[in-house]
C-alpha cells in the first residue's frame, strides 16, 4: 500500500509537470557543454584520462572496502539473530531527522579550501563502527530472552546507528563537496556526474563482494552429523 501509494503520487506529479510546464525559449544558453552522446563520451574519455583524476577514482574506488561489511551485513546478521525486521525498520524512523540535519550541519566544514580534510577525519571513527557493529551482532545472543530484546540493546543499537550516520555522511558530503569543486565550471555537470557515479560505484561494489563472500566465510557446525562440516548449501540440506 506505501509503495502503491507514493508510486501514485510520483506518476501524478510527473504528469502535471509534463503537461503544465512550458520550456521558456526565449533563454538560450551562452554556451553548451556538449552537442550530444558521442561528444559526451569523448568528453568523459578525456577527463578520466587526467592523471589526477585517474589517481582519484582509484582512491574512491577502493576507499570504502574497510567498511562494506559492517554496512551490507549487519542488519541481516541481527535479522539472523532474532531481531524482528520490522524493530530495526522502527530504529530507521529517528534516523530521518538527522539525515537531513547533518548535511546542513556538515556543509559548513567541508565549505573551505580543502573539503576532504572532513572525509580523512571520519574515516577512522567509521572503521571503528564496524568493531562496534560486530560486537552488536555478538551481543544479541547473549541479551535475547524469551520476549524478545530488551529496550537497553535497542538503545545501543539506535546510538550506534546514529553515530555511523554521522561518519557516513561526513564522508558523503566531503566528497561531494570535494567534486563539486574540482569539476571544470565549462563542463561542470558531465565533470561532476563522472566523479560522482565513480565514487557511488565505490559504495557499492564492495558492498556487493561482501554479500556474495558471507556465506563462504561462515563458520558453520552440523548437530547431530558427524563428518559433515555444512559448509554448502546441499551440506546444511542433507
Amino acid at each position: 500500500d506505501f509503495l502503491f501509494f507514493w508510486g501514485a503520487v510520483f506518476l501524478v506529479t510527473t504528469t502535471l509537470v509534463a503537461f503544465l510546464k512550458k520550456e521558456n525559449q526565449e533563454l538560450i544558453p551562452a554556451k553548451e557543454e556538449t552537442k550530444g552522446i558521442t561528444d559526451t563520451y569523448r568528453l568523459l574519455f578525456s577527463i578520466i584520462k587526467m592523471p589526477a583524476v585517474l589517481t582519484f577514482c582509484l582512491l574512491i574506488l577502493t576507499s570504502k572496502v574497510g567498511f562494506s561489511a559492517a554496512d551490507a551485513v549487519t542488519g541481516l546478521k541481527l535479522v539472523e539473530e532474532g531481531v524482528p525486521k520490522e524493530h530495526l525498520a522502527l530504529l530507521a524512523v529517528p534516523m530521518v531527522p538527522l539525515q537531513i540535519i547533518l548535511p546542513l550541519v556538515i556543509s559548513k566544514y567541508t565549505a573551505g579550501p580543502q573539503p576532504l580534510n572532513t572525509f580523512y577525519k571520519a574515516m577512522p571513527y567509521r572503521l571503528l563502527l564496524g568493531l562496534e557493529f560486530a560486537f552488536l551482532v555478538w551481543w544479541a545472543p547473549k541479551v535475547k530472552h524469551e520476549g524478545g530484546f530488551p529496550v537497553y540493546y535497542y538503545a545501543v543499537v539506535l546510538l550506534s546507528y546514529a553515530l555511523h550516520q554521522i561518519t557516513l555522511y561526513s564522508m558523503y558530503v566531503a566528497i561531494m563537496a570535494f567534486n563539486a569543486k574540482v569539476s571544470d565550471p565549462l563542463i561542470g555537470g558531465t565533470y561532476m556526474t563522472l566523479l560522482n557515479t565513480v565514487s557511488n560505484l565505490g559504495g557499492n561494489w564492495p558492498s556487493t563482494v561482501a554479500l556474495w563472500l558471507v556465506d563462504p566465510l561462515t563458520v558453520k557446525e552440523c548437530a547431530g552429523a558427524q563428518g559433515h562440516t555444512c559448509a554448502t548449501a546441499a551440506a546444511t540440506e542433507v
